[in-house]
Order: structure tokens, then sequence, then C-alpha cells
């Protein structure tokens, strides 16, 4: 889960936060007993629920590896980034390219306190605190200039943030207005909730809307159609662990084919790409 950011300029414990949970629910210790309550109710109400956010971060990880390994991109924006985990984009992306450049942007307090500390002695990269829903301050942001160059191609982030972006709030326009602003050959992740048409998939999405007003499971066409004007690379939009898996890389420790189950569906990735 990505977070859009509340209208707040410090944490606040008592309020439950996207990004908080979403550390939470991978076994993180950045979060509050508010945050905490918010998970338990997907750990006990929704067993297997937990299957999502992790299935998210590894096709994020793969992509960031398949973006620095095969497309010569060297300059990476995360959307709503959240809190920092094991393998963020920076870490993927220097790990496979030294010299990529990293843009982190969230507005929840918790995270841009904890993504500056971590990178404070990283040269490459930056945090910025901003609205995912407000493209263009984003891109003429000044710490974003210093590091982005958008003359060249550029890796658009969005991992499991625009399911968070209701439809009145126009999430395929963020992307028109990224896409209309980076050259060809830039590459747009995507990653979002896969609307399953099934009991597991409404009762998820009731406990977003409940507690943040916001949480929006969408089709395969759907998410698609948010990419619209970019060509959507091989395998397309497609269950998160069936996009691009290693040889050897398997989520579920097996090396045996088997059946997803429900929640493992519910979330998919796709890649694209400007011509």
């Amino acid at each position: 889960m990505g977070t859009v950011p509340y209208e707040h300029s410090s944490i606040d414990p008592t309020r439950p936060s996207i990004a908080r949970v979403y550390d939470y629910l991978l076994g993180g210790k950045d979060n509050y007993a508010a945050d905490r309550e918010i998970g338990d109710v997907f750990k006990r109400d929704l067993p297997g629920s937990v299957t999502v956010a992790f299935a998210n971060r590894a096709a994020l990880t793969r992509a960031i590896r398949e973006i620095a390994t095969t497309t010569g991109i060297r300059q990476f924006i995360d959307l709503g980034s959240g809190l920092p985990t094991a393998d963020n984009v920076h870490q993927v992306a220097q790990r496979h390219a030294p010299d990529s450049r990293v843009v982190y942007v969230d507005n929840d307090p918790q995270v841009l306190v904890h993504g500056r500390a971590l990178l404070e002695n990283n040269e490459r990269t930056r945090v910025v605190a901003a609205d995912v829903r407000d493209p263009e301050s984003i891109r003429t942001h000044r710490d974003t200039i210093e590091v982005i160059d958008f003359s060249r191609p550029v890796a658009v982030i969005l991992s499991a943030i625009l399911h968070h972006v209701n439809d009145d709030e126009d999430p395929a326009g963020i992307v028109r207005h990224w896409r209309d602003h980076v050259p060809s050959g830039s590459h747009f992740f995507v990653s979002h909730f896969r609307s399953g048409d099934n009991q597991e998939t409404e009762e998820a999405e009731k406990v977003l809307q409940r507690t943040f007003g916001r949480g929006r499971w969408r089709t395969d066409a759907e998410i698609a159609t948010l990419l619209d004007g970019l060509e959507i690379l091989d395998p397309g939009i497609v269950p998160a662990p069936l996009w691009r898996p290693g040889r050897t890389e398997n989520p579920w420790g097996s090396g045996e084919e088997r059946e997803f189950t429900v929640w493992e569906q519910l979330i998919a990735a796709g890649l694209a790409r400007k011509a």
C-alpha cells in the first residue's frame, strides 16, 4: 500500500496511517496502536490478506532491478513511497547501477522523518514532501530538479498508490501528467489492488473506505486504462507474483507451480514504456 498523504504537518499517533499499517503488515516497527488495530482487522478477519503486501513488495523489487539492468535508466521517482523497509528503490537500483538517482515522494510526516534520516548520507537521493495528486508541484520541486534530468528517460514508480486515489481525484490524470512531461524511453511501473469480484475484495475495500475514506479495487482493464498512451510491456497487467518472476525466484519457497490463492491474485503489477 502506498499512501495518499493527509493534510497534517506532524505525526498523530492516534490516527491510523496507510503507510504505517503497511509497515505493520510487513513486520515493521514504525507503527502505533491505531495502525496495529487496523492491521489486525486484516490479519484476523481477512486471513491471507497480508500476502498482498509481500507480493507487492517483491514485484517492486523485481521491477527496479529490471529497469536498472535492462534499460539504461538511471533516475527514478517513487510516488507515495511509504515507510522505508528492506530493499527500497534506491538500494535496489544502486545495487545494480551505482549511479542511479532516486526521488521519494510522500507527505506522511513519519515517512518524511524516517526517509530523510535513512538517506542523509546518500547524495543521489532526495525525499520530497508533496501530494501525489499534485504532480506539477513534485516535478518542479527544487529537490526533484536537483536530482532528476527531465531531458533523459525517467522511471516513474506508482507502486500501490493509485488504488488510494479515488475515481473523482482523476488517477489517470496523474499518470497522464507524468507521461506528458518525461521523454521517450521513460518507464512506468504500476502495482494496484486487483478486483476479483469476490467477497475478499469487497471486505478489504470496505475496511479501507471505512478507515481512510479511500481504497479502490480496479479490474485489469481499468488498471490498463490508467496507462493510456503508454506501451504496456510483457506480460501485461497480471497478478504481482506472476510479473516476471526470476528463474530461481519463488515467493512461496517452492520450485513447484501451484494454484494461486484469492489473496495472491488481489494485487496486480505492470510495466509500461513511453514510445
